[in-house]
């Protein structure tokens, strides 16, 4: 359920030992984070997968480097007033199939506790919008998030 993701992440720029501001390693966690908190529930299955996530598709082995993305993130969602903040350095640093991706994970994530709610809806929506991903790819990768989670139908 989580491949899109991972490509995603994959296609982001070498990692590096100190997490700065630009990284696009901390914009896609804040928005995963923002994203989780959307509907008010930070949900057991969610937090499980990104730190997971994080560290398979970085190759972090886990420790300091891990903690620092996820801290870094974290902090950075939670004083941010937009979601711009975050889009424009994945504008900066990713190409339109790697923000193709994120969009797809960000579906992953919203499913992954089993339901869809409307402001989670709303937070892909915009993002997507910031990135300049198509509605007909955003409804197709829901709809696919929607299937591989079981919840087709």
């Amino acid at each position: 359920m989580f491949d899109r993701f991972l490509a995603f992440l994959k296609n982001l720029p070498e990692p590096k030992q100190r997490v700065g501001s630009d990284d696009p390693r901390v914009a896609a966690a804040a928005l995963l984070f923002h994203l989780m908190d959307a509907d008010g529930v930070r949900d057991e299955d969610e937090t499980a997968q990104l730190p997971v996530l994080i560290a398979e598709t970085f190759g972090i082995v886990g420790g300091a480097e891990l903690d620092a993305v996820l801290a870094a993130g974290e902090k950075a969602e939670g004083e941010a007033v937009d979601l711009y903040a975050f889009t424009s350095i994945i504008i900066r640093h990713l190409d339109h199939e790697a923000k193709r991706e994120l969009i797809a994970a960000m579906w992953d994530l919203v499913y992954a506790d089993g339901e869809l709610h409307e402001l989670e809806d709303n937070v892909v929506w915009r993002v997507a919008e910031l990135l300049n991903v198509e509605r007909d790819e955003r409804v197709a990768m829901r709809l696919r998030a929607r299937e591989a989670a079981g919840m087709a139908g």
